[in-house]
């Protein structure tokens, strides 16, 4: 497992073609720019005058009321207020609701070389939007050995020993119409205190490794729809050679967990022998982590008749 913990950006350039944002100043170089911080600042405060504590790192977004604050002012005005923010080294500044800002922030986006944009989109949805991309651009992350299967939309991170038949597994999966999301490497990426999003690195997109075989392009054999970018984790399966000396879980009441950059993933642990069918097996504890979720847990239910039936007959005995 590489932990990386530090700092990550994304290049403003990914930010414009996500968004489809409207350069309003062709002539500043954008390429060498990039956003280091993931939460969005809409600077009605800074306009007023305020500048302490201004978040002057994050992109500033521009919105109908911060616009129609400025058109109650003087040029004079919006040009001192404009001046302060652009010298601060704001990354860029968005205009929403194809709002036309005043040509003082073109002049002086020219004058300090900060990109000034124009979207259609509205500032809330833009607000919201782009502070999730940044979240996930942006996140703590790790690369860890093991392959990413979306099954039944629940994300099955496939861990174990080399050559134990992850990559097997994974191919089966997708030919019975799941999808592929990483093999060999998975990068993981924390988004928040209760999500982890996994994902291939750019260079293994995929590609499968059989060993026997070589490499195949599982988007040019299946097709798209056996392919998808990236997947929350749901739970982990730890693929394990059978040891008739262990002791397995076969009833499935306690849950056993792996902790992942600081979350806690529901963690199975698998042995494999011949004659095993992987595939259907992964499938059914994918089904099996979904109605878990939903309230339903047959292990549980199971031990409640077992107990309840041990209680009755025990009543019937104490009554004979």
């Amino acid at each position: 497992m590489d932990t990386n913990k530090g700092e990550y950006s994304v290049a403003l350039e990914k930010i414009v073609e996500k968004f489809q944002l409207r350069n309003l100043t062709p002539d500043v170089n954008i390429a060498p720019i990039s956003i280091t911080n993931s939460d969005i600042n809409r600077p009605a405060l800074q306009f007023a005058g305020y500048f302490e504590q201004f978040d002057y790192n994050r992109v500033q977004l521009v919105g109908k009321v911060e616009h129609n604050y400025l058109l109650t002012h003087e040029d004079s005005y919006v040009r001192a207020m404009t001046h302060k923010i652009f010298e601060a080294g704001i990354p860029c500044i968005i205009f929403c609701r194809g709002l036309i800002p005043n040509p003082i922030f073109i002049e002086l986006g020219n004058q300090y070389g900060i990109p000034v944009f124009s979207t259609t989109a509205t500032t809330s949805s833009m607000l919201s939007e782009m502070n999730r991309f940044l979240k996930i651009e942006l996140a703590p992350r790790i690369t860890i050995h093991g392959v990413l299967v979306d099954v039944f939309g629940e994300g099955v991170l496939i861990k174990g020993e080399s050559g134990i038949g992850k990559s097997e597994a994974a191919l089966e999966l997708v030919k019975r119409g799941h999808r592929l999301v990483a093999d060999d490497v998975v990068v993981i990426k924390k988004t928040n205190e209760d999500e982890l999003i996994g994902s291939a690195p750019d260079v293994t997109r995929y590609f499968i490794e059989l060993r026997g075989i070589g490499i195949i392009d599982v988007k040019t054999l299946y097709g798209v729809q056996s392919v998808v970018d990236e997947e929350p984790i749901s739970f982990v399966v730890k693929l394990e050679e059978w040891n008739r000396e262990c002791e397995y879980d076969r009833l499935g009441l306690t849950e056993e967990y792996e902790e992942i950059l600081g979350n806690k993933i529901v963690c199975h642990s698998i042995p494999i022998r011949p004659g095993r069918n992987l595939a259907i097996i992964l499938e059914t504890a994918a089904i099996n982590h979904r109605q878990k979720k939903m309230g339903y847990n047959a292990a549980q239910l199971l031990y409640e008749r077992v107990t309840s039936s041990m209680r009755n007959k025990d009543t019937e005995d104490d009554g004979q």
